[in-house]
């Protein structure tokens, strides 16, 4: 396995996709990260670490989740859509399937402690909740501003007994507090195991995680097998931030002819509107200035404000095989709400901006009527509740 040298950094060749992806992290990272690759691989090929894992899953997870027909909205909109319903696992969001791989791979390789970064929350929660399953201490980096508008979830980590730590750095938000848990990382690689919440990172990450969240996708695609007379949707849509719901969902499909929607936040648009750069380990799409800066993103869900995204969506991107647009804050808030009040079913902000789009959409060429559209509902949204009280005028 070959290596060369980026601004000083250790880039080895494994991991791409396309052009995208890579390992650019300092030397001293670099035997870490890959005891990380050569560990998954053992374990993924180990019935023993599989069967594990598909059984906390299953008891203590609580998957399948359902796939839920909208009724109500899709009688509205004249499309049919069906809801991939990750905000019925245990912990409210998808982030309990990667972190429960991970968590079962830190322990596999003797580690005595997790590290985790969060935006909106619920990839601390997860991490603090299989660290209390499996007896780990937690140490979560989050950004300052993310702490003030996502204070349920810091008492919920906090109560499964996680350290939670502020980051007062660059916009005090995901970006920040990622960069904070990879420096801690660089100075603890032999006792404290990285639990990246997303489809970024170095080499394993990208592809690891989208393993562990495949399981959203391979569902699906039997759900929709045995309820469609198509077998699969016309559109599979699902929030990008990073991107590992999307990741995982588009993975059940992508080799099926359901079109690939992937919708991000009008201020954090890494594919839609990020040229390739490197950051946190991995060469992407991110929002740059005119130097090449990484520019700041900006978003109502702290869980897409990131100004990148993972690599695979960038190179599913340059295919074509998957299609990237943004939603606005405010399109996202009336998407929430207008769930609320027809299915009954509050979804995290992060999720209505996949909701939003199928709003905006439906009926045009871009989503005709009577087209079968699969949505992931990849969080519930009780943690942006008081964000949704200054928001709307109820």
């Amino acid at each position: 396995m070959s290596s060369i040298t980026v601004d000083g950094r250790a880039q080895q060749t494994p991991g791409r996709f396309g052009r995208y992806g890579g390992r650019y992290v300092p030397e001293s990272l670099v035997p870490a990260c890959q005891a990380v690759a050569d560990e998954f691989a053992r374990a993924w090929s180990d019935p023993g670490f599989r069967g594990s894992l598909a059984g906390l899953l299953s008891v203590y997870a609580g998957r399948p989740t359902p796939l839920t027909p909208a009724l109500r909205l899709s009688a509205e909109l004249d499309v049919t859509v069906l809801l991939k319903r990750e905000d019925l696992t245990h912990t409210g969001s998808h982030k309990i399937n990667n972190v429960m791989g991970q968590a079962l791979l830190a322990r596999r390789m003797g580690r005595a402690r997790l590290i985790a970064e969060t935006g909106a929350g619920m990839h601390g929660v997860a991490t603090a909740t299989a660290g209390a399953l499996l007896g780990l201490p937690v140490k979560v980096f989050m950004g300052e501003r993310d702490v003030e508008r996502q204070a349920h979830n810091v008492f919920r980590m906090r109560l499964l007994g996680a350290e939670v730590v502020p980051v007062s750095t660059g916009s005090r938000t995901l970006k920040d507090a990622t960069s904070e848990a990879m420096r801690h990382w660089v100075a603890d690689a032999d006792e404290a195991y990285y639990c990246v919440g997303s489809v970024i990172g170095p080499h394993p990450y990208p592809m690891m995680v989208r393993e562990f969240q495949r399981v959203i996708g391979d569902e699906a695609r039997r759900q929709c097998a045995a309820e469609l007379p198509a077998a699969v949707p016309d559109y599979v849509v699902a929030c990008v931030g990073g991107g590992s719901n999307a990741a995982g969902t588009f993975a059940g499909f992508v080799g099926t002819a359901a079109k690939l929607v992937g919708v991000e936040a009008e201020g954090g648009a890494g594919a839609s509107n990020g040229e390739i750069g490197v950051l946190h380990g991995f060469q992407s799409l991110f929002l740059q200035d005119e130097d090449g800066h990484i520019e700041e993103a900006h978003s109502m869900a702290a869980g897409l404000d990131y100004p990148g995204v993972g690599p695979e969506h960038a190179h599913l991107r340059d295919l074509g095989r998957a299609r990237y647009v943004t939603v606005s804050d405010a399109e996202a808030i009336a998407a929430a709400v207008r769930l609320a009040r027809t299915e009954g079913i509050l979804p995290a902000i992060e999720s209505a901006h996949a909701l939003a789009w199928v709003i905006r959409a439906a009926g045009t060429s871009d989503l005709p009527a009577g087209s079968t559209v699969l949505v992931t509902l990849s969080g519930r949204g009780d943690k942006d509740v008081a964000t949704l009280m200054a928001e709307t005028e109820l």
